[in-house]
């Protein structure tokens, strides 16, 4: 089977993602933070160099970019997990456009590599995942796992807003508009599996039998 964890900024999915990849003895494939030049400058840029640079839209093609490449090292195997989706990078460049950091046509660009991209997976032995193990939970709680994890071009206070956005819409984009596969919500206020160790018994029995249904329904 293939999962995978979706979230918000600072939901966890990289801590999750490892531990389903442990538990199942499957291949972690992370999203690509360290290496990515872009996401900082996202981050600490003004409002002018963001116009001038266009960094919102050059982040969302870096990351389709680092995400297709994953996918398709991923769906030749059956059994992977994948840190956040390919369909959840849509949401961020719309949620983006919106708040005008990404011009109209940009957005439209970007739809157009991303629906090329879909239609080049057609031809993978696997087109889609089994499940995304989704991250939610308070506002609260996000931004204090953000500011637990300390990457320093994430703490200004005049990114609230933004992390506000995307996290009021969040759920409603899941709920309504992803189809590529069964959905298993995890609320992150009750489940910690970084700090709760006797909570990862939990998630893999939401997990399993998640993948119990599938199977049966096959």
């Amino acid at each position: 089977m293939i999962i995978v964890i979706g979230g918000m900024i600072g939901a966890g999915k990289t801590s999750v993602a490892k531990v389903i990849g442990e538990q199942l003895d499957s291949e972690v494939f992370y999203e690509n933070v360290e290496n990515n030049d872009i996401l900082p400058l996202f981050y600490t840029a003004s409002p002018e160099e963001q116009d001038a640079k266009r960094y919102p839209f050059l982040l969302q093609l870096e990351f389709l970019s680092s995400r297709y490449q994953d996918i398709k090292r991923a769906f030749h195997n059956r059994h992977n997990v994948l840190d956040r989706s390919i369909y959840e990078d849509w949401y961020f460049c719309k949620v983006n456009n919106d708040l005008g950091r990404i011009s109209d046509m940009e957005f439209k660009t970007y739809e157009k590599l991303l629906n090329n991209m879909m239609e080049e997976l057609e031809s993978l032995p696997q087109k889609a995942p089994d499940l995304m193990v989704y991250l939610h939970g308070s506002f609260e709680t996000i931004m204090e796992r953000i500011g637990l994890r300390g990457r320093e071009f994430e703490q200004d206070e005049s990114l609230r807003h933004y992390y506000y956005t995307l996290w009021s819409g969040y759920d409603a984009w899941v709920k309504n508009h992803y189809h590529a596969s069964q959905v298993l919500m995890v609320n992150i206020d009750q489940l910690d599996v970084v700090n709760r160790p006797e909570d990862i018994p939990v998630l893999m029995k939401m997990v399993k039998d998640k993948l119990n249904i599938l199977d049966n329904e096959a």
